[in-house]
């Protein structure tokens, strides 16, 4: 049977997926109705391209939400055999498109066109705050030697108000994607700060591991060394993937390493530094002047630093990139380097003195010891001096080094000694005796917050016996004070590493004050502030 020339065309057009082809073969057969044929291929073929293109943009979607799914259950069956319910991994929407600001980054990191779920992190310990006044950003990785974080996040909750906790995140960001290794991380961060893991003060994050390029073939550049160079680039990558996340979560963002102290009142002071900033142009305020410590930036400004910083991750550090950024904003190529360094001056504000100081010695490059120092980081705020009343110091403990008791009554420095063990004393005499209003005894400082007095009784040997009874008598009150056995009454306790109160006026005149530790420490113990106080 022969085929008409219709049929044939007809049976063509269908193979070729009405491609266009089949419009000239048609023609070419004297069909009739050829515009408004040929205009209806073309719409079709036009509708399926796009519905080709949509599928494979839902199949790229879907496979998303499967790794998703895949990593959620493999989760639970971990948590069930080896976790705590606490400790399970939060894995964010993986579902939502890019932010605006995070498309460009496949230009400088290709790798990632086809894994965009590596850009979002895996939340360890997180409530998902946002809207705070300060976002705290510490990056943290596996140290040789020695980690000093839990250090760092001591001194930066010490003296921290209330009201300042609820207008803050801690971001620690475990730059490792060693799974056992985050968790240890998270574990001890969550039982040394329970109260502020609990409210979502601090979160702990750690990248995928696809997140990070091949760092294998790097450029050695300026002298470093090929691990160096590994180093300094994959620290680029930490800081930009930090920054990225911090960024929705509140108006300040601040720049702190994991092995750093805070002065006190660090937190008020730099929110009145940028508040009271007369102009808005400024790009940097500066709380340190090492490297890339205490360097607070506005969170809407972060896309940009950060796509900064990718264009040229390879090349340099970040320090000196942010120094570079600064230049392409204000410098001209036509005026010599003062100008350009009066220019950066602008939007490039330095607080005195320093807030925050550098304290670590192994570096997180293996090898590398650095003993850098913040020369207007004033170690004078790491005590507090009053006048005390004059009286004779002794104490039990074991001295370290200049770190006197007579130092520290008489605000000259503070005390520092080994490890107490159960009956060990500090003890206070007054040449005369006084009538003492109160007290206040501070352990630990900002540099040493975990050297404090656990266990340990403030208690006063009243002047005599029968004033004590006379002054209860005539104020009304009723002794209750515990006795020891050698006649001192207990008056307060150490609680989280201070001890304060008001001493009744019915104890009358005071002869000594005595703290007694009742039981050993495991740690030293440091007095930072010594304050009785007379009317």
């Amino acid at each position: 049977m022969r085929l008409k020339p219709g049929s044939i065309v007809t049976f063509l057009c269908l193979s070729a997926a009405f491609s266009f082809v089949c419009f000239t073969a048609w023609s070419r057969s004297g069909g009739s109705g050829l515009d408004i044929y040929q205009s209806q291929f073309l719409e079709l073929h036009q509708r399926l391209l796009y519905a080709e293109k949509e599928n494979k943009k839902r199949s790229h979607e879907l496979s998303i939400v499967l790794d998703a799914i895949k990593r959620v259950v493999a989760e639970r069956l971990n948590s069930t055999a080896n976790h705590t319910d606490a400790m399970k991994w939060k894995v964010l929407n993986l579902t939502s498109k890019l932010p605006l600001h995070l498309t460009n980054i496949h230009y400088y990191l290709p790798h990632l066109r086809d894994r965009e779920n590596s850009l979002y992190p895996n939340v360890v310990i997180g409530q998902g705050r946002t809207g705070v006044s300060l976002v705290m950003g510490i990056p943290t990785v596996k140290r040789g030697k020695q980690s000093y974080l839990l250090g760092t996040l001591n001194s930066l909750f010490y003296e921290m108000t209330a009201e300042q906790k609820n207008d803050c995140v801690v971001v620690i960001f475990v730059a490792e994607v060693n799974a056992e290794y985050v968790n240890s991380i998270a574990e001890s961060v969550k039982i040394s700060f329970p109260n502020e893991v609990q409210s979502g003060v601090i979160e702990v994050i750690s990248p995928l591991a696809s997140y990070y390029p091949d760092l294998s073939n790097l450029k050695e550049t300026f002298g470093d060394s090929k691990e160096r160079v590994r180093w300094r680039t994959k620290q680029n990558l930490d800081y930009s993937f930090l920054m990225l996340y911090a960024q929705p979560k509140g108006t300040f963002y601040l720049q702190l390493e994991d092995d750093i102290v805070a002065k006190p009142q660090y937190f008020e002071k730099i929110k009145n530094f940028a508040l009271e900033q007369p102009s808005d142009e400024w790009m940097i305020l500066e709380f340190s002047q090492l490297g890339f410590i205490g360097k607070l930036f506005r969170t809407k400004d972060l896309p940009l630093i950060v796509e900064f910083f990718l264009m040229f991750y390879k090349d340099k550090p970040i320090d000196w990139l942010l120094d570079h950024l600064l230049w392409v904003k204000v410098c001209s190529p036509e005026k010599d380097p003062k100008h350009c360094e009066g220019q950066k001056a602008y939007v490039r504000i330095r607080s005195k003195p320093s807030l925050f100081q550098h304290v670590g010695i192994h570096s997180s490059l293996a090898g590398k010891i650095q003993n850098l120092k913040d020369k207007d980081f004033d170690k004078n705020m790491l005590h507090k001096a009053h006048v005390n009343p004059p009286a004779k110091v002794t104490t039990s403990l074991r001295i370290f080094q200049h770190y006197t008791l007579e130092k520290a009554y008489e605000g000259m420095d503070c005390f520092w000694a080994f490890s107490p063990v159960a009956g060990d004393y500090i003890l206070f005499t007054f040449l005369q005796p006084l009538k003492v209003d109160g007290y206040l005894f501070r352990s630990g400082n900002m540099e040493h917050p975990g050297d404090k007095l656990f266990n340990t009784t403030v208690e006063v040997w009243p002047a005599a016996e029968t004033e004590l009874l006379k002054n209860a008598v005539d104020h009304g009150d009723i002794v209750n004070y515990q006795t020891t056995k050698d006649g001192y009454l207990k008056i307060g306790t150490f609680d989280n590493g201070i001890a304060e109160g008001i001493i009744s006026p019915s104890v009358g005149k005071i002869q000594a004050i005595r703290l007694s530790i009742h039981s050993d420490s495991p740690v030293w113990a440091l007095l930072s502030e010594i304050w009785i106080k007379t009317s």
